[in-house]
């Protein structure tokens, strides 16, 4: 399993010991480790998902402004490493895959109006397939989604945005553009759909940077732990990270893994 840590200020942990930590793993703790590392991975593999709904209508201009920043400015991303996908009403749209710098803004995102619905889910499960056909064992593969977490029209339901996430290995950075409460609905589905893929949760204020920042930090200073199961019963194991030692440390990791039936399914 490949986890990054964070302290009290969502400050990257890039010393963490493997006396730091426990596993929970379908709930029995884990404390005796095959193996602890820094992770292998080389390169990695970003999309930005970007809702252009009638639901982000007020927002879209600093949308617009927060993903041009990304696939301009990419703080040492290489360019082969981003793609931008905008999403609407039926299906989401690939405006760029690979180099993006060169992506007219303006005339190739959707026209954002009121009455324009929100296959949020959907889209989750596209680009999480469109990543996963991508890349090696040693690419992170990133899904960077900004949105309000709203969803109007999905055939798939937030289940199955979640499982596609967790079976194509893709960890989802969500960035909230809703005016909403702490408690709105959309915000908790972000910050669900970050944490449960090992990824983190930024409010739109933060800018772009703050969420290529996080990316870049967690890339390079990620951690894998390989442990002997401690359950060998069939179907989806809930897996946690809890600090051993500092109680101020977050850790962050997806929310588990499924073991088959049988050893050949």
């Amino acid at each position: 399993m490949t986890f990054s840590a964070t302290d009290e200020n969502n400050h990257v942990i890039a010393t963490i010991q493997p006396g730091d930590f426990a596993v929970v793993d379908h709930d029995i703790v884990v404390r005796q480790f095959r193996s602890f590392s820094r992770s292998e991975y080389t390169r990695m593999d970003v999309a930005v998902l970007v809702d252009s709904s009638g639901s982000v209508a007020r927002k879209f201009r600093q949308m617009m402004a927060t993903a041009m920043q990304l696939v301009t400015d990419r703080n040492g991303v290489p360019d082969d490493c981003f793609s931008l996908i905008a999403f609407q009403n039926v299906a989401p749209t690939v405006l760029c895959q690979g180099n993006c710098r060169a992506l007219d803004m303006g005339s190739r995102f959707p026209m954002v109006t009121s009455g324009s619905l929100t296959p949020l889910y959907d889209s989750i499960v596209f680009a999480a397939r469109l990543l996963g056909q991508r890349g090696d064992l040693h690419t992170r593969r990133i899904l960077l989604l900004l949105s309000d977490g709203a969803d109007t029209i999905s055939l798939h339901c937030l289940r199955d945005a979640l499982e596609s996430a967790l079976e194509n290995d893709v960890t989802i950075y969500s960035v909230d553009v809703s005016d909403g409460p702490h408690l709105d609905p959309g915000t908790l589905v972000l910050r669900m759909l970050a944490a449960d893929t090992a990824g983190r949760y930024f409010p739109l204020e933060s800018g772009a940077d703050q969420a290529l920042a996080a990316i870049l930090e967690d890339f390079h200073a990620a951690y894998t732990v390989a442990y002997k199961l401690p359950s060998n019963a069939a179907g989806f194991h809930l897996v946690r990270i809890l600090p051993a030692r500092d109680l101020r440390l977050h850790f962050h990791c997806r929310r588990g893994y499924y073991y088959p039936t049988s050893p050949e399914n």
